[in-house]
């Protein structure tokens, strides 16, 4: 599984990948969590408010902070 989290690097998005990062070790799966700063491969998603989750080249959610228990959701689903 690959997670994208999409974002200029601003707080939001740091808190984003850390709770990224903690869902897939509480799910215990395997899965490359992979932090997206370019603005034309964000765009590219048509995510025009950041910070956004992308599983598996699928755009998640867009423009707030999911908590692990969101996240975790999103994977599971």
């Amino acid at each position: 599984m690959k997670i994208e989290i999409l974002g200029p690097g601003c707080p939001r998005c740091q808190s984003l990948e850390a709770n990224a990062k903690q869902a897939v070790k509480e799910l215990g799966i395997d899965a490359q969590v992979i932090k997206v700063t370019e603005m034309g491969k964000i765009m590219s998603y048509g995510v025009m408010s950041t910070p956004g989750i992308v599983v598996d080249g699928k755009v998640k959610g867009s423009g707030k902070l999911f908590s692990v228990d969101e996240i975790k959701q999103m994977l599971q689903g």
